[in-house]
């Protein structure tokens, strides 16, 4: 009953051409988002952009963040779509993106972890600011795979608690394939951050979720620019 109600608000949400208009260049952006961007893209004013956000927001259609510029002044208001949006309204849910890595490892020959290796390292990530921001980054990153992640740092590790398993009937009739492409996709999503590692995946009962992804954090000066690749 209550996912029945918020499809309606999102719904209700939409249902104004302006709001649908910036949801969907929000998703297509495929990255953080800002007022002054919408504001160029669909000439409206600023407080009519503003409105129309926190109708999204509440609606739970976008997230808003801050992002510091690291100059003096109030950090900037960011947008990105809200994990749980996805799969709907025409977005690309966590199912399509499993089903092109079956295909990639079909049509390859890849074992499941090299294909979803492949598909970590081509995931849209926003870099991060600080080496710190590292943890923040991974988080929201699994969160748009659907397996809402409960964060863990300890010390030179982060460990996230999987709340939810998206691919639950898929994962207790093949775990070997279905979290061995997530463990590649771990690992792809490691390797475009500087200095961060995949320790270990401890698997647990799908159906119940909870499984434990944990990250290796070394220091680094790096962190926020672009990974280098040969």
């Amino acid at each position: 009953m209550a996912d029945d109600v918020n499809i309606q608000e999102q719904a209700k949400a939409l249902g104004d051409p302006t709001r649908h208009r910036i949801f969907r260049f929000i998703a297509d952006a495929d990255r953080p988002v800002d007022v002054a961007e919408l504001t160029s893209h669909l000439g409206l004013n600023h407080n009519a952009i503003r409105q129309h956000l926190a109708k999204l927001v509440t609606a739970g259609l976008i997230t808003q963040d801050t992002s510091s510029s690291g100059t003096p002044g109030r950090p900037r208001l960011i947008y990105r779509i809200n994990p749980t949006a996805q799969g709907r309204w025409g977005l690309v849910g966590p199912y399509q993106h499993l089903s092109r890595l079956l295909v990639d490892m079909i049509a390859t020959g890849s074992t499941a972890e090299e294909a979803g290796h492949r598909g970590g390292r081509a995931l849209s990530i926003r870099p991060p600011g600080t080496p710190e921001d590292r943890i923040a980054v991974l988080q929201e990153t699994i969160a748009r795979g659907g397996f809402d992640p409960r964060v863990r740092p300890r010390g030179d590790t982060v460990e996230y608690i999987l709340a939810n398993c998206p691919f639950a009937d898929a994962a207790a009739a093949d775990p070997d394939t279905v979290c061995g492409l997530h463990l590649g996709l771990a690992r792809g999503l490691a390797d475009q951050l500087d200095g961060v590692t995949v320790d270990h995946l401890v698997r647990r009962d799908p159906h119940r979720a909870g499984c434990r992804l944990r990250f290796h954090l070394s220091p680094t000066e790096n962190a926020g620019q672009p990974p280098q690749h040969g």
